[in-house]
C-alpha cells in the first residue's frame, strides 16, 4: 500500500454485509488505510476489549478493559446502521460510554435516509452520518478526525513518558525560577537618568545664557574683581 503500518491511520469496520465490508474495505486501502473488518458489534466491542465489561454489566470493566487485552490503537470506527443484535446507535452508545475510546471518531453509515435516525447519531457522538454505497469522496472528508485522534495519541504518549539522558536516567523537568519586580526596576531607573541628564542640560544652558548677558554688558566673568586698599567689595 505504499506506507508503513506504523504510519497509517487504523479504521474499524463494522458491517453485517459481506459485500459492504468488502466495498468500505477497499475504498479505505485506497485512502492509504490499514482496515480491521468484523461483521457484528459484539465482534466490535470485542476487538476494543471492552466486551468483558459489557457482559459483565460492571462500568468499572467497561473503563479498565484495556488492561486484559491487547492494546490496539484505532483511529476511526466507522459502522453501520441497522445489523442484527447490536446496532451501529448501541456499539455507538457503548464507545462513548468508554473513558478508554471515547475520543475515537465514529461515523454511522445507512441505506435509510431517515433525518430522525441522522440526528440521534449525530447528538449522540457521530461525526458523520453516511448513505450507502459509500463513495471514496466520503471517506476523504474522513482524514481530518482521524488526524486529529492520531495527534492527541501523540500528545498523550508525549505527557506520559519522561524525559531521558544518554545513559536511559530519567530527568526532572528544569524549573526556571520566575524573577518579579525585574520590569518595575528597568522602568523606575530610567526615568531618573533621565531627569539627571535633563538638570545638567539646564546647568549648561543656565551658564551659557549667563555668560551672554555678562558679555553684552561689556563685563566679562572671567576678569578679576577689582579692589581697593581697606575696601572688600560685595556683591
Amino acid at each position: 500500500m505504499g506506507m508503513a503500518a506504523e504510519s497509517q491511520f487504523h479504521v474499524l469496520a463494522v458491517d453485517d454485509s459481506l459485500f459492504d465490508r468488502k466495498l468500505i474495505e477497499r475504498l479505505l486501502q485506497k485512502s492509504s488505510c490499514q482496515v480491521t473488518t468484523v461483521d457484528s458489534g459484539s465482534k466490535a466491542l470485542e476487538f476494543l476489549g471492552l466486551r468483558q465489561g459489557i457482559e459483565s454489566n460492571d462500568p468499572n470493566a467497561l473503563s479498565t478493559a484495556l488492561v486484559n487485552h491487547q492494546e490496539v490503537e484505532v483511529n476511526l470506527i466507522i459502522t453501520d446502521y441497522c445489523m442484527p443484535g447490536m446496532t451501529g446507535y448501541d456499539l455507538l452508545k457503548k464507545v462513548k460510554e468508554s473513558s478508554a475510546f471515547k475520543n475515537i471518531p465514529v461515523v454511522i453509515m445507512s441505506s435509510e435516509n431517515v433525518p430522525a435516525t441522522i440526528s440521534r447519531c449525530l447528538e449522540e457522538g457521530a461525526e458523520e452520518f453516511f448513505l450507502k454505497p459509500v463513495r471514496l469522496a466520503d471517506l476523504n472528508k474522513l482524514k481530518p478526525h482521524m488526524m486529529k485522534t492520531k495527534l492527541k495519541n501523540q500528545k498523550l504518549e508525549e505527557i506520559e513518558e519522561p524525559s531521558k539522558d544518554e545513559n536511559g536516567t530519567v530527568v526532572a523537568a528544569t524549573v526556571v525560577p520566575e524573577i518579579k519586580g525585574s520590569t518595575t526596576t528597568e522602568i523606575g531607573v530610567l526615568p531618573l537618568q533621565q531627569d539627571l541628564l535633563l538638570v545638567q542640560q539646564g546647568e549648561q544652558t543656565l551658564s551659557t545664557t549667563n555668560k551672554r548677558k555678562s558679555m553684552e554688558e561689556g563685563i566679562s566673568t572671567d576678569r578679576p574683581r577689582p579692589r581697593f586698599d581697606g575696601i572688600t567689595t560685595a556683591v
